[in-house]
């Protein structure tokens, strides 16, 4: 397979646009959804999001092609990218309490959660079968997939908050209208299907 600059591209372009973890695979909607109350939260949330899913398509890979292929152990993938992940995570929120207590807090329980983001597993895998024999592009998918992750919940938080000022029946507001939102944004995002083909 040819792995040029164009095709990186390409990648970063349908990792964002087309292939987005939230409006197109229906993956890491939990935190999507819960924190996407305010934009620093969110930006905050999705900064975290992208060190994980990097670092964890880096280790991952080479767990896997250095470690569970030689010793054919290939079938304790899930959880040996489970146990990586979970790791990363904890550096995360370890880094985060000493460096941005206050980001820390606004997080709360989703911060600890990214371990289970169906998103950050997700990437691992896919990244396992589509990128077995290139690093940089499954360390590249893993950080694009997470900017479209990041652009997601930051869009999805501005709107939340310019819909606190506003006039809406009492039945949309709060949760339902999160939903309705997103599926308004899904709608929007499917425009930019067949960009990268």
């Amino acid at each position: 397979m040819d792995y040029s600059f164009a095709k990186l591209l390409v990648l970063l372009v349908t990792s964002i646009l087309t292939n987005n973890f939230i409006f197109s695979r229906f993956l890491g909607c939990c935190p999507f959804l819960g924190v996407s109350n305010k934009v620093e939260t969110a930006a905050g949330m999705g900064m975290a999001v992208t060190f994980v899913m990097g670092l964890a398509s880096l280790f991952t890979w080479l767990v896997y092609n250095f470690i569970l292929i030689p010793l054919k152990l290939e079938y304790l993938q899930t959880m040996a990218f489970i146990l990586v992940i979970a790791s990363l995570v904890q550096f995360v929120e370890m880094f985060l309490k000493k460096s941005s207590p206050s980001l820390y807090r606004s997080l709360g329980i989703y911060l600890p959660l990214i371990t289970t983001n169906c998103a950050v597993l997700g990437v691992t895998l896919i990244n396992v079968e589509s990128y077995a024999n290139n690093l940089l592009f499954a360390v590249c998918n893993g950080i694009f997939g997470a900017l479209g992750f990041t652009l997601a919940i930051v869009l999805m938080a501005g709107v939340r908050e310019r819909l606190e000022f506003s006039k809406m029946p009492s039945a949309l507001k709060g949760f339902s209208s999160s939903l309705i939102i997103a599926g308004l944004m899904s709608i929007a995002f499917l425009g930019f299907a067949g960009l990268g083909s």
